[in-house]
């Protein structure tokens, strides 16, 4: 019987690992806008009280509409990785549960709190004075943000597990949830979604107005529709690569093996260099590019520093290293190419205080949400991915946590299905609201408009 059991969990690994990938890589794009969209329509609708400007109040009116669409597509999908954790992983929860359970049970809070106010400011639009009700909008920032913290604290666990003993028997013992909770990749992994998110988000609202522009819809509302979002993006994109090195050091310290599977590292050496692109086979990383020491001095600021490599454990316990590396190749590349799209943006800025007028510059924003997406899902696939074969580091692998139950190839069907029906009502119903709240287009209001109108808050 236990054969058996143990052949249907091996059997099971495969769909149980793919549906919780979509299910994830789908949700955590809606996450990103319940963590920082509310940000931008409260800045868009308070710029447009205080300057009493018509486009920023249709602005703000239009994106608080689509900020009800995602929420509830998010919650969605939330609700399904809910279930899917209990469903596909009861190794993980039957044995692990109470002891990084604590946070969902925190964030479930966090998200009522987000429900509730989201459709009070939703619905109280026009009916109290634009004080109260730019006051109802307010706890949804703190909200949202503290979600975020509580799931990323599940999943930092699972990285670096902490806040419990094992007994003689494997059974956990002496659980201390809070020790768990703040685990020593809590903190890295939560800054480093929170400026992911202001950067999808900022992109991906900055392209919908960049495509609407290289239509020939240049008006002002338009202009401040991408100003806005693209500002956001262009300042968190810097910001997240001070935080990529944290993060890096952090990874260093407590997943080594990750590292060395992020960089295609077999043998631990020093003054190791920094590797970008390549193929990993027969032990050796091949056709890449070395940046001489650069590894060495990203993890330990020191060109001479020790890194450990893939030997450091048997072959069994290596994450798929082309996996890892490739997608961790991808994430930097995306960035370095948004950063240079922030770079053209503030350089034209200080020198002219106008947005760059070439038509290559919309097109390289008009990108950049799709962009910026693949970026962070591939930052989340190097995360997950490389912390295999195991659910939880050095603990409990993935294949002892999945369901022995049958069937679970009709549930991986069944959930691509679901999505696939939700993406299309959610596009529809962003459609819908764009083409409603579309504004005249003014032969007048062209590119080389000066950004200081935009700022000084005109109406036309």
């Amino acid at each position: 019987m236990d054969q058996l059991l143990l052949a249907d969990a091996a059997s099971n690994l495969y769909p149980a690992r793919m549906q919780m990938a979509f299910s994830l890589g789908w949700h955590i794009v809606f996450s990103c806008f319940g963590i920082t969209f509310p940000a931008l329509v409260l800045f868009a609708e308070w710029r447009a009280h205080r300057r009493a400007d018509a486009d920023l109040e249709n602005l703000a009116h239009t994106w608080a509409k689509a900020m009800g669409a995602m929420f509830a597509a998010g919650a969605v999908s939330g609700t399904v990785l809910s279930f899917e954790m209990g469903i596909l992983w009861p190794g993980l929860m039957e044995r692990f549960g109470e002891v990084f359970g604590f946070p969902f049970i925190l964030e479930g809070f966090t998200f009522f709190i987000e429900a509730i106010f989201l459709g009070v400011y939703l619905f109280s639009w026009g009916r109290l004075s634009p004080r109260v009700h730019m006051l109802t909008g307010l706890p949804i920032i703190p909200a949202g943000l503290a979600g975020a913290f509580f799931v990323i604290a599940a999943n930092g666990w699972m990285n670096s597990p902490q806040g419990f003993d094992l007994d003689a028997s494997g059974r956990v013992v002496n659980v201390d949830v809070v020790a768990a909770m703040f685990n020593p990749s809590t903190l890295a992994q939560w800054l480093h979604m929170i400026i992911a998110a202001f950067m999808v988000v900022g992109y991906l609202i900055a392209s919908v107005y960049a495509v609407a522009m290289l239509r020939g819809k240049r008006t002002r509302y338009h202009r401040l529709g991408l100003v806005i979002p693209l500002t956001v993006a262009a300042i968190a994109t810097p910001i997240q690569i001070g935080v990529g090195d944290y993060i890096a050091n952090v990874v260093a310290e407590t997943q080594p093996v990750k590292l060395a599977a992020m960089e295609g590292l077999t043998k631990t050496d020093a003054a190791v260099p920094l590797s970008m692109g390549g193929l990993y086979y027969d032990n050796e990383l091949h056709y890449s590019l070395d940046v001489p020491w650069g590894l060495s001095l990203l993890v330990t600021h020191d060109p001479n520093g020790r890194v450990l490599g893939l030997e450091t454990v048997p072959p069994e316990l290596r994450p798929p290293v082309n996996v890892v590396h490739l997608s961790y190749n991808v994430m930097i590349a995306i960035g370095s190419a948004l950063m240079l799209i922030t770079l053209v943006m503030a350089w034209i800025w200080f020198r002219r205080r106008r947005l760059p007028e070439s038509r290559w510059f919309l097109r390289g924003v008009a990108v950049s949400g799709l962009a910026s997406i693949m970026a962070m899902e591939a930052g989340w696939v190097t995360t997950e991915v490389g912390r295999q074969p195991w659910v939880v580091y050095e603990t409990l692998k993935t294949e002892d946590a999945v369901s022995s139950a049958p069937g679970l190839y009709l549930g991986l069907w069944a959930v691509l299905a679901v999505y696939a029906v939700l993406t299309f009502l959610t596009v529809y119903t962003l459609r819908r609201l764009a083409r409603r709240h579309n504004v005249p287009v003014a032969p007048q209001e062209v590119l080389d408009e000066p950004l200081d109108n935009v700022r000084g808050g005109h109406s036309r």
